[in-house]
């Protein structure tokens, strides 16, 4: 289906610190075959340049206390600054592939008038371990794939799967259910994908879309990130029901143990077997956070600085299931 010309793509990014790199990706983004009209970069207080950085190459900066950041608020506050129709979420360390990342994008999104996001292939980066590597190519395989209700009982929560790595909404669905939940510490695309598909909408997967990303994270960090994870799993509870499909995890790490046997890279072993326990660990204590003491919590987590948030919001304040039609 040919892409309206009309389309008019506003790119989000949430910015700290951002680096070097941060001026590729601006430039990366300028230069596609379908450019933004706006890149608006939602700065948290960055000390290295960043806002400026952006400001240089044409993007409208948005500044705020780091304090105030949290994953879905600090989106939807530049969202409702947002003039396009097309939001397109995407962080601070991913970087288009190619010319073709919008465009590509775009023709997912609006190939049917049912779709309400399209996310893209991460690609890991050339210096990327062999666990993170794998790991990129599990979540994020060479076929597109368009996912929808019907698909819950063979895919359970992988139907909800998105990431605002690189993620286009229609800005008319995003506001009709909702926006992303806020505050929240971890999972704010999957539990507003969640709502699309529970509400009739569809989630596509476009694998023409790629921007190169992956990380490096240490045990202790994985340890910190799947305890965030847990804990917004735990108050997202409705979403519970979905996770029992499926053994995405344990399957990726028995694909990790084959390509570390197959390869003979026997000093791997000790790093996958660390890997695998510090996310399994992490996740169940996050799930199980409301027993343990909060300056505990705080600890344990990737994102200390959104607790304050978390623990002053209102225990009563609407859950995700409350957009439901």
């Amino acid at each position: 289906m040919p892409i309206n010309p009309d389309h008019r793509v506003s790119v989000i990014i949430p910015t700290y610190n951002a680096g070097p790199d941060f001026k590729q990706l601006l430039g990366r983004l300028h230069n596609q075959s379908r450019p933004p009209q706006e890149i608006i970069v939602i700065d948290s207080s960055s000390t290295d340049g960043t806002a400026e950085t952006a400001r240089l190459a044409g993007a409208r900066v948005i500044p705020i206390a780091k304090a105030n950041f949290d994953h879905g608020g600090t989106r939807n506050a530049a969202a409702q600054q947002a003039a396009g129709d097309t939001l397109l979420f995407m962080t601070q360390d991913a970087c288009p592939e190619d010319a073709y990342l919008i465009e590509n994008l775009l023709e997912a999104l609006y190939a049917d008038e049912n779709t309400a996001c399209a996310y893209a292939r991460q690609l890991a980066r050339a210096d990327a371990d062999m666990l993170e590597r794998m790991a990129r190519e599990s979540n994020y395989p060479p076929v597109s794939r368009r996912k929808e209700r019907k698909d819950l009982p063979e895919l359970g929560i992988k139907t909800f799967f998105c990431s605002n790595v690189c993620a286009a909404y229609r800005k008319s669905v995003f506001y009709e259910l909702g926006q992303f939940d806020a505050p929240v510490l971890f999972n704010e695309d999957l539990f507003f994908a969640a709502r699309c598909v529970l509400n009739g909408y569809a989630v596509r997967y476009a694998a023409e879309a790629r921007v190169i990303h992956s990380h490096h994270y240490t045990i202790m960090q994985q340890f910190r990130r799947y305890f965030d994870n847990g804990v917004s799993m735990r108050d997202n509870e409705w979403v519970y029901p979905y996770a029992a499909v499926g053994k995405a995890g344990s399957n990726l790490v028995r694909q990790q143990l084959r390509a570390v046997i197959r390869s003979r890279r026997w000093l791997w072993i000790p790093r996958l077997a660390a890997d695998a326990a510090a996310k399994f660990i992490g996740f169940q204590l996050g799930k199980r956070y409301r027993k343990l003491p909060p300056g505990l919590c705080v600890r344990f987590s990737m994102h200390r600085g959104i607790w304050a948030k978390l623990r002053s919001a209102s225990p009563e304040r609407e859950s995700a299931t409350g957009i439901m039609k």
